[in-house]
């Protein structure tokens, strides 16, 4: 899962899809990271963390941290949540770059429209809770299509 600082969406997008994954009895791995160094090491953003928590998911000892070129290595699948973060990882991916790992997070809820999840970072806890059900729902339909893929 991957944003810009790695402190609203897509820590928010780690914690939806482990929650998800360990109730659809997966072992999946499940990462996030940032395309910029801004907050490396520092928890999700508070609203982050109370939107979560208010639906039953803890994100507080997330940290950030930045997108490395290996992670295009280490992970089958990669989402990001604009266009700006898809162009990020693939200029940090440099040759690692595999435009086969990567989506766009909201693609399986609305594809081929590259519908990005706008960023929180400066909005209310309105808008938090908005990427929140956006991202869960786009959790679940992942989980879903690969379940029904019966891979």
């Amino acid at each position: 899962m991957v944003c810009l600082g790695n402190i609203c969406r897509s820590p928010l997008a780690e914690g939806i899809m482990r929650q998800r994954v360990l109730e659809a009895g997966l072992n999946w791995e499940i990462a996030s990271a940032g395309t910029a160094f801004y907050h490396a090491g520092e928890p999700p953003h508070i609203l982050s963390q109370q939107v979560a928590q208010q639906n039953g998911i803890d994100i507080s000892k997330l940290r950030c941290r930045q997108f490395i070129p290996e992670d295009m290595l280490e992970f089958d699948r990669i989402y990001v949540m604009d266009g700006d973060n898809y162009l990020n990882v693939t200029r940090i991916s440099g040759p690692l770059w595999d435009g086969n790992k990567v989506k766009w997070m909201l693609h399986e809820l609305f594809p081929d429209q590259n519908k990005p999840v706008t960023d929180p970072y400066f909005g209310t806890q309105g808008d938090f809770e908005k990427v929140f059900d956006l991202l869960n729902n786009a959790c679940l339909r992942i989980i879903d299509k690969y379940l029904q893929a019966g891979e």
